[in-house]
């Protein structure tokens, strides 16, 4: 006798559902049972379909789902209803999938207390709450410790576990992840084999859930680890795979103190929450291997020790912003040199990714290599940018990137700065005082736009209380500003903060720009450009007691081949002036300066060296400006006619200067004039003294 004979005499049909081609092969018993006409045939899966109730169909699919992920059969009720919608019959459906195919039985249920029709609804929106709560709580955790926290606090539907346990992978060893509810007793569980008799060993090797209902049943299934099991006091154990595409990461226990059937409904509950528990594992290490990857390349490429030059205190900070790995372009150095001066470097690679770590990591090597042969900084600068075009030459030319750089040769015994600059953004000074002045200085292209590219060096002089700030354009355009509002956000925050303080300057600068007030000082652009940051402060310590009035002083040189450097020199005397109460002799400090670097460009060939220096009280202050050259052709006064175009360059100082003259030296001449601040009339209207923000920014 067949076996379909025999099944049919008592009351059960045969179904074969075949995903693959949409089809369902049924016997003659099954056909009458499932309302379909014709026989024994094979009918379109979607026929079948509207033969059932839709909210039965749905539990028959996960019902399946939750076989094909354990290897077990199917079991659902299933009301067969009519075109209108009444229900003929209630058959119970089993189904073992086999791949794409799921062979199975069907017989009709007479008994209304045994087929208890479906789930109920409450019990269905519970489960259904509790894994929408279950899967956001998860999806938000970004580290292991979280992840397993939230698993701790999971409250399931009826049956909640009071005893959690996820165990790892650590090549042919099962370790314990983490626990919940429960001390370790034993400590054989936290590195059990995967060849033992453990029941999470099973699942790892298995990739399939166990399910022990009563210590009886553990017991005889796994008498190995039952004594290590038994005096944590549980009565039912759902031991499940974590499975990540495919691969068995690891294994989740939960332990229950009440007894468990484990339901098909119950079964998928848990099936579910393991599902989503691998997938927020396998994110939260993710996350921790990046976190980890950025903490070593931000060890291994900025400076092992704290910057430190002697007379001199300096402050430096990398923030690294946005998604991804937390590192990018932008780095600082601080490099000590065969002179036994000190170089202070900071620059930015193009991008915000791991091959602009890299570049930056081999960049910052060449500068200090270069550096330690004994180069000037415009040297050092021209190497680097051939090391530079070098890589981009072996690169694919899509992926070309070029970097600017700013390279300071700092002698602390003087507080000269040799500054040589490609493309990067200029060094601000604040002075003693608190003024803020962005420093001109003369630039060449970004490293590793043009091989052969010359790189000026100008020299500036750090007066002692005199801090310097050095920083990559994140610090000045994040928040969509733009370099003139940037710098002005930059220069209040400079001004206002402790200068005898640089680690709270340095604080206080990046809070300007990421901190919570940040968000109410947006720039004028639209679009808020979010950039990783390094800055650089250095502060000259005073030499002795801090004078009551500090000196503010500036040098600047303008050289022959770049006339265009006079409008900066304007802008720096205007800064330095922007609180001197006459705003006419302001004016005509200004004018005389113009004229005086003019006359050395024009009637020697040499360049001209500016410095000015503000001394005395607020009200009764004098201005020293001296310009400097190396020729030595003096300036004599002439008597020009109405159509000339120079010769007057003495006669306006003879006449707006409180004093000038002619200081031959050994090795050219310098010109000089002062002015003597005046208060202005007391009938005369104030005049508005606050500079222009562009000029105070330059």
């Amino acid at each position: 006798m067949r076996t379909e004979d025999v099944l049919a005499a008592v009351g059960y049909g045969v179904w074969q559902w075949d995903e693959s081609t949409g089809t369902v092969t049924v016997d003659g018993r099954a056909a009458r049972l499932l309302g379909l006409s014709g026989g024994p045939a094979t009918h379109r899966s979607s026929e079948v379909r509207a033969c059932l109730h839709p909210a039965d169909y749905v539990a028959l699919a996960g019902a399946v789902s939750l076989a094909t992920a354990e290897g077990t059969v199917a079991e659902s009720l299933l009301r067969v209803v009519g075109e209108d919608g009444t229900v003929h019959r209630t058959v119970r459906a089993r189904l073992r999938p086999q791949g794409p195919l799921l062979s199975g039985t069907l017989h009709e249920v007479r008994d209304r207390a045994q087929r208890g029709a479906a789930p109920a609804g409450d019990w269905r929106r519970s489960r259904e709450a509790f894994l929408l709560d279950a899967g956001r709580a998860l999806a938000e955790a970004d580290s292991t410790a979280e992840v397993l926290r939230v698993a701790a606090t999971l409250s399931m539907p009826g049956f909640s576990p009071d005893g959690h346990a996820v165990f790892g992978v650590d090549g042919d060893r099962l370790s314990v992840i983490g626990h919940h509810g429960q001390e370790v007793l034993d400590r054989a569980l936290l590195n059990v084999s995967l060849n033992a008799d453990y029941p999470a060993a099973v699942v790892v090797r298995t990739g399939q859930a166990v399910y022990v209902q009563s210590p009886e049943a553990y017991q005889e299934r796994f008498p190995y680890s039952w004594p290590m099991v038994k005096p944590y006091g549980r009565t039912s154990w759902a031991y499940l795979p974590l499975v990540v595409a495919g691969s068995t990461i690891g294994a989740w226990m939960a332990a229950f103190r009440e007894p468990v059937d484990f339901t098909p409904d119950e079964r998928s509950v848990l099936t579910t929450v393991a599902r989503m528990l691998a997938q927020a594992l396998s994110r939260a290490h993710v996350h921790e291997s990046e976190r980890a990857l950025s903490d070593g390349l931000q060890r291994t490429m900025l400076p092992a020790r704290e910057p430190e030059i002697d007379g001199m205190a300096v402050a430096a900070r990398y923030v690294p912003t946005g998604g991804g790995l937390q590192v990018g372009g932008d780095w600082y150095d601080v490099i000590d040199l065969p002179s036994g001066r000190t170089a202070i470097v900071i620059g930015d690679v193009q991008g915000h990714d791991v091959r602009a770590a890299g570049i930056m990591g081999q960049l910052r090597i060449a500068l200090r290599a270069y550096a330690a042969e004994g180069h000037g900084p415009d040297a050092v600068l021209s190497r680097a940018s051939r090391f530079l075009s070098g890589l981009a030459a072996e690169a694919d030319w899509d992926d070309v990137r070029f970097a600017t750089c700013l390279y300071l040769e700092v002698d602390p015994a003087t507080g000269t700065l040799d500054v040589a600059r490609a493309g990067h953004p200029e060094p601000a000074i604040r002075l003693a005082d608190g003024t803020t002045i962005l420093r001109r200085t003369a630039g060449g292209l970004p490293l590793g736009v043009e091989r052969d590219a010359d790189y000026p060096t100008t020299r500036l002089v750090l007066e002692p209380g005199e801090v310097l700030l050095l920083c990559t354009d994140g610090l000045i355009e994040t928040g969509g500003h733009d370099l003139s509002s940037g710098w002005l956000r930059l220069c209040e925050v400079l001004e206002a903060g402790p200068a005898e303080k640089l680690e709270q300057l340095a604080d206080a600068l990046v809070r300007a720009v990421h901190g919570p007030a940040s968000h109410h000082t947006t720039g004028p652009l639209a679009d808020r450009r979010e950039d990783d940051i390094a800055l650089v402060l250095l502060r000259r310590d005073p030499d002795g007691p801090t004078c009551a009035v500090p000196v503010r002083r500036t040098v600047l040189t303008v050289r022959q081949n770049d006339p265009g450097m006079i409008r900066s020199v304007r802008h720096d005397v205007r800064a330095m002036l922007h609180d001197w109460c006459s705003p006419d002799q302001r004016e005509s400090a200004v004018l005389l300066v113009s004229e005086m670097i003019t006359n050395v460009l024009v009637h020697t060939d040499e360049d001209a060296t500016l410095t000015a220096q503000v001394t005395g009280m607020p009200g009764t202050r004098s201005l020293h400006i001296e310009v400097g050259d190396r020729s030595d052709d003096m300036p004599h006064r002439r008597s020009p006619g109405e159509m000339a175009s120079s010769g007057r360059g003495l006669l306006l100082m003879e006449e707006l200067a409180d004093a000038w003259g002619v200081d031959p030296r050994g090795d050219g001449k310098s010109i000089w004039f002062e002015l003597h601040e005046a208060r202005p009339a007391l009938d005369e209207e104030p005049a508005d003294e606050a500079p222009a923000p562009t000029e105070r920014a330059g």
